[in-house]
């Protein structure tokens, strides 16, 4: 069975800042959860598109259409062994969206789109991040109650340290207080 996960955050920086942080994959272990400790294994990047004009000139790195990255991490804390997963970046617009499915890993179906849009708020204009996530378990109706106690539960606790993380590393990229942010 399919199932889906979507999560939502605005930050208050600029959306080519927010898209160029999570297009790099660098960021991608900082963005987990210490427990995790994960960590990229091995990358074949494929180039991006050319940047549009209109974007700000930052020295990032960006996976493009092609790249496959292998990560490993741990599932649960003090778990002795690593699971790899092992994505493709199949799609991506500059300053819009990009995507990865998973060629290798836990699931039998992943599919993960990132999204960016500027958007004003009361405290001024920004970018609203979206994650749409697409996945499927393995294993049946075991798969099913896996997912109900371990998966749903540990995207949302994964998402909710993201959201605090990346408005952390954003603003030190920037070097803006966290006090001034709202």
């Amino acid at each position: 069975m399919r199932h889906t996960y979507h999560s939502e955050q605005w930050l208050p920086y600029p959306v080519d800042l927010v898209f160029a942080f999570f297009a790099n994959p660098e960021n991608l272990p900082r963005l987990m959860p210490s427990w995790q400790k994960a960590r990229i294994e091995e990358a074949s990047f494929a180039p991006p598109p050319p940047r549009p004009t209109s974007s700000q000139p930052l020295r990032s790195i960006a996976a493009g259409p092609g790249t496959r990255i292998t990560l490993s991490f741990r599932p649960i804390p003090y778990f002795p062994l690593r699971i790899p997963w092992e994505a493709e970046i199949d799609e991506f617009v500059w300053n819009s969206h990009f995507a990865d499915r998973q060629l290798r890993g836990p699931f039998a179906y992943w599919h993960h789109r990132h999204t960016v849009q500027q958007e004003t708020r009361a405290s001024g204009p920004g970018t609203l991040l979206q994650d749409e996530i697409e996945y499927e378990l393995p294993l049946g109706p075991f798969g099913e109650i896996t997912n109900t106690l371990f998966i749903s539960p540990q995207l949302r606790n994964t998402f909710a340290f993201r959201r605090l993380r990346a408005n952390e590393l954003l603003s030190k990229m920037l070097n803006v207080p966290p006090s001034s942010q709202k």
